[in-house]
């Protein structure tokens, strides 16, 4: 098949495409530059990008201030550009929770998967988990200053590459119409996931617990509103086993 990536070098969006390409499909790496630039802010380049894909992934991501702008807008034009080139499958990758914790992004994840779900093109949503590459950027950047703040809150962090994965399998197959939960092989908390990024990394960094926000954000969270207990597809690699793994190959 050949199969078009939205955000094609991307954290997750780079392996997605290593993945399908690794199975023998001919895989399109879109990004604002490269060999398929698009510009999902204005359309510039789907047309072209998407022309002749039999399927697209939509792995695109963007800070919150610009969020509505390339998710929701921008998943309609890219929606339309497939439905002109007739396209026949549109995976959405969103996130679990986004409809049950309420701050800025989340909501606007939602809306795009509801442009999805009102979309022209059949499609599939993919939630996952957050990353574990996520937990440590924040860990580390956290880590410069020798203070880990740790909030009372759950996580189910799980490797991009499993994620890729579920991905690669989901856009082989036909659109469900539907959304599938990916979570990670563990429910750990920030405390223990900080506790183990200092004890595999040897930083030194002082634990610093942070209250939860009062309201629905607070509850949503306490309530372990970022976690599936019981995903349709739970990773393997554990947040430590990842860890050592990145830190022995100096990644």
């Amino acid at each position: 098949m050949r199969i078009a990536i939205v955000g094609g070098t991307g954290t997750l969006g780079k392996h997605v495409v290593a993945e399908l390409s690794e199975r023998g499909h001919e895989v399109r790496a879109l990004s604002r530059s490269g060999e398929y630039p698009v510009d999902l802010t204005t359309g510039e380049g789907l047309a072209k990008a998407v022309a002749g894909c039999d399927v697209v992934v939509d792995a695109s991501n963007a800070t919150a201030k610009h969020a509505a702008q390339v998710l929701v807008a921008g998943s309609r034009r890219l929606l339309d550009a497939e439905q002109e080139a007739a396209v026949g499958h549109h995976v959405a990758v969103s996130i679990v929770g986004c409809d049950q914790v309420p701050v800025g992004y989340y909501r606007v994840k939602v809306d795009q998967e509801h442009v999805v779900e009102q979309g022209p093109v059949p499609w599939s949503i993919a939630q996952a988990t957050q990353f574990h590459e996520l937990a440590r950027a924040m860990l580390a950047a956290a880590g410069k200053f020798r203070i880990l703040p740790v909030p009372s809150i759950e996580l189910q962090t799980i490797a991009a590459t499993e994620v890729a994965r579920a991905i690669a399998d989901l856009a082989e197959g036909p659109p469900r119409r539907s959304r599938i939960r990916i979570g990670g092989p563990q429910i750990c908390t920030a405390r223990q996931l900080a506790t183990t990024w200092r004890d595999v990394t040897g930083r030194r960094a002082l634990l610093l617990p942070v209250p939860l926000p009062p309201g629905k954000l607070g509850r949503a969270l306490r309530e372990r509103g970022l976690t599936t207990a019981d995903p349709d597809i739970r990773g393997k690699i554990t947040w430590a086993d990842w860890l050592r793994a990145q830190e022995a190959s100096g990644s």
